[in-house]
């Protein structure tokens, strides 16, 4: 499975307490090569989870890939930052759909899906999302 991982599907893998944690264990079983990610989002799963150990930790078992560069992509996340600033979007939500833009055949691991289903790639472009069912 091609992927970006969002901070939610991190954050429901590593705490048993979390709703979505056992989607998130299915999830996992089904990961062939890592999802990838942003700074943005391993930095708030790791305040989420209180362990950047954790975190760090999916990077060296390769469950996760940093993909992403900021300072390349500022242009584009000032830009996507202007057009959603009426939801108020954090610095990983704009870089995860600016990881969707260049990466357009990976599917986006979020349990946001409220603001995913507004967001738009390219202006225009569904992202393509994987969420837990609804309860």
């Amino acid at each position: 499975m091609k992927a970006i991982a969002d901070t939610g599907f991190i954050v429901a893998y590593g705490n048993a307490g979390d709703r979505h944690h056992g989607w998130a264990l299915d999830l996992a079983k089904t990961i062939t090569e890592p999802l990838l990610t942003c700074e943005p989002v391993l930095a708030e799963a790791a305040f989420h989870l209180r362990s950047c150990a954790y975190v760090l930790a999916l990077i060296k078992n390769e469950m996760l890939r940093v993909a992403f560069d900021c300072t390349r992509n500022l242009e584009q996340l000032q830009e996507l930052a202007g057009r959603y600033s009426d939801r108020q979007p954090d610095l990983a939500d704009l870089c995860v759909i600016r990881m969707s833009e260049i990466y357009p055949r990976h599917v986006v691991v979020t349990v946001d899906e409220g603001d995913f289903r507004i967001y738009r790639r390219n202006k225009r472009e569904v992202i393509p999302l994987l969420c837990p069912p609804l309860p």
